[in-house]
């Protein structure tokens, strides 16, 4: 037995209607009919339809960077010095990703010319209405710390431990060292050999004495 159509008006049509577009329309007969759409209202809703579409894809971009950067907080990232706006300096940390330094944020010898490449910390990343803001520091303690677990491999493998660091940025930090093992001079391992692991890092900090 047949099944038996309900009439929708969103799909169907009624023999007189049916005629009206085609003269010898049949019942069943499937029509398609092409839909005119003014020149200008075509025009309008492909602008606004772009707009639209742009706007989700640089917010889903937003998201992304803000999520992938959020990760990173409290680390010591390389970048390059993008350019000046101000007294803000904008360091390149990423693809198409600048990170800025604020004054107090800025040590006060360096010229932080655009190309210069420099380490900076990693302070905090937040979300802002026109996207993530992320917040870079070279005069933050922690810098000195982390800079000592990248270049000294006793205090990466945590034979050595850095205790506490007191630092005036730009001119000198104190660096409270130990060891867990007898054998290891802590002092001497964050030396290096002729001073060649110490220099390194007072190099990465403008020639800050520690």
């Amino acid at each position: 037995m047949k099944e038996e159509v309900r009439y929708n008006p969103k799909f169907h049509l009624s023999a007189t209607e049916a005629r009206g577009v085609k003269p010898d329309a049949a019942v069943g007969e499937e029509l398609r009919i092409e839909l005119e759409v003014p020149g200008a209202f075509g025009r309008m809703a492909a602008q606004t339809a772009k707009q639209v579409i742009t706007q989700r894809l640089r917010e889903a971009e937003r998201s992304v960077i803000f999520e992938e950067w959020k990760k990173h907080e409290g680390e010591v990232v390389s970048g390059i010095v993008a350019r000046r706006e101000g007294r803000v300096v904008l360091v390149e940390v990423g693809n198409r990703v600048n990170g800025i330094i604020l004054p107090d944020d800025q040590l006060p010898s360096e010229p932080y010319r655009p190309g210069d490449r420099l380490k900076v910390y990693l302070s905090s990343v937040n979300m802002t209405t026109k996207g993530p803001e992320i917040l870079l520091s070279r005069t933050h303690p922690e810098i000195v710390r982390k800079l000592f677990a990248q270049e000294i491999p006793e205090v990466a493998g945590g034979t050595v431990t850095v205790r506490g660091v007191a630092r005036e940025a730009g001119s000198r930090s104190k660096v409270a060292v130990s060891s867990s093992a007898q054998n290891v001079d802590p002092i001497g391992s964050c030396i290096g050999q002729r001073g060649s692991r110490i220099q390194t890092i007072i190099q990465e900090l403008g020639g800050e004495k520690i």
